[in-house]
């Protein structure tokens, strides 16, 4: 197999410049803040699972070896049956929502599931959900199950495979519109919606509308408030740096909160679960909408990577990953652009979120020769994606420069033809 030089390449002007602008750069603390185990390693794919805080294992630490180890079961009286409100509170801020109305709760799919089936419920006489194809597609087998139970249709509209169908949406939320679903930014492209454009074809048809924050929030700034958004969902080890599975977040408007019913009703929604009255009794505000036992090890690590996003601000954490994208569009349109890779995300900075999305037709094992031999880590969707997702407390100019390079010289040097054959569970 050829060689690989994976220097700097302090040659190219791009390598300044992107010195001069880690200079600048008013985040440039926070990326202390994060375990870097291997120096010589690139990780571009915050926008799938955040590198671990430097915090997170003594906050693990302290659950089990103080609390569980020591206290046990009184733990429970101890923080631990508030921590989910607690920490949901944390993250208000950062989606423009206000004190009780953002809870930790579950997983992604079971909270989407959750909210789309109580704002489907709340709609009598409505037949419609309404989303897109670039919406995550566990989203769309959610709404799947859901039109089979309360006998609705599923509209899935069309696009370009790239941006937002605004005009066909237009087209298609319609008076038998019961709820409106999209992803803030969507998984591959990176585009994002506005909420307020979205949030008034909805409503001006009295129809409900529920974002996946999933690949926004911690990156992109959110105002679900301001912007009449009536339900959210989305998780935590992305932008958040929440770790491997860590437990997700529902935002349900204050107003609604009364008129909405969980369609998982469970002890922790319960107005008195230690009762254990054999009827279901539902709590008021945010936490009627909890389900199972929360999983503390995992809420405990959660919080330390929420907490650098409210230090950081997401005013500042956005224009970095501007910085950032601009940058590495630049370098792409230098260097790669003529090796035949094609931008698979908006141009406009306006229109993107924090990940940056390449297309070529040996993608995949182009992705492979990058993880194994180049020491940068995107992810690959298909048919043709390599994702790089930009972290602004922790990815750096220099990271953007140097993987760029690293790709460059890859295809350069044909060395991605000896992975064609390569396979992964996990892409």
């Amino acid at each position: 197999m050829p060689s690989i030089d994976l220097g700097p390449y302090t040659s190219t002007e791009g390598y300044q410049r992107a010195l001069s602008l880690d200079a600048e750069d008013p985040l440039s603390e926070f990326r202390s803040h994060y375990v870097h185990a291997d120096p010589d390693l690139i990780y571009l794919d915050g926008n799938s699972l955040g590198r671990m805080p430097i915090d997170a294992p003594s906050l693990v630490n302290e659950v089990v070896e103080s609390q569980w180890s020591d206290r046990l079961i009184r733990s429970w009286n101890e923080g631990w049956w508030e921590l989910q409100l607690r920490l949901g509170d944390l993250i208000a801020p950062l989606v423009g929502a206000g004190e009780g109305e953002v809870i930790v709760s579950d997983s992604t799919s079971v909270n989407l599931y959750k909210l789309a089936h109580a704002a489907v419920t709340a709609r009598p006489g409505k037949t419609k959900i309404v989303t897109d194809d670039l919406n995550f597609p566990t989203d769309i087998y959610v709404l799947e199950g859901i039109v089979k139970q309360l006998d609705v249709e599923l509209v899935i509209v069309e696009s370009d495979g790239l941006v937002g169908p605004l005009e066909s949406l237009t087209k298609a939320i319609d008076k038998d519109t019961a709820l409106v679903t999209l992803s803030h930014t969507v998984f591959k492209s990176g585009y994002t919606y506005d909420l307020v454009q979205v949030g008034e074809m909805a409503h001006d048809v009295g129809a409900l509308v529920l974002w996946d924050l999933s690949h926004s929030v911690g990156a992109v700034p959110i105002d679900l408030q301001a912007s009449n958004a009536d339900l959210a969902v989305g998780c935590t080890y992305k932008y958040l740096n929440g770790g491997p599975g860590a437990p997700a977040f529902l935002y349900v408007r204050k107003p609604l909160q009364e008129t909405l019913s969980n369609p998982i009703t469970a002890w922790w929604g319960h107005a008195e679960p230690f009762e254990f009255d054999l009827s279901f009794k539902p709590i008021k505000g945010i936490r009627q909408f909890h389900t199972g036992t929360m999983p503390i090890l995992s809420l405990a690590a959660a919080e330390s990577g929420v907490s650098d996003v409210r230090k950081a601000g997401m005013s500042r954490i956005r224009a970095k990953s501007e910085l950032l994208s601009g940058f590495f569009i630049e370098q792409y349109e230098e260097h790669l652009e003529p090796l035949g890779f094609g931008l698979a995300s908006p141009r406009s900075v306006g229109l993107r979120g924090s990940h940056i999305s390449l297309s070529h037709v040996s993608g995949w094992p182009i992705n492979r020769a990058l993880i194994e031999v180049g020491q940068v880590i995107p992810d690959f969707r298909m048919p043709d994606n390599l994702r790089f997702g930009l972290s602004p407390l922790y990815n750096s100019f220099l990271d953007v420069h140097t993987a760029l390079q690293r790709l460059r010289a890859i295809v350069e040097s044909d060395i991605h033809s000896a992975f064609t054959d390569a396979t992964a569970t996990v892409t």
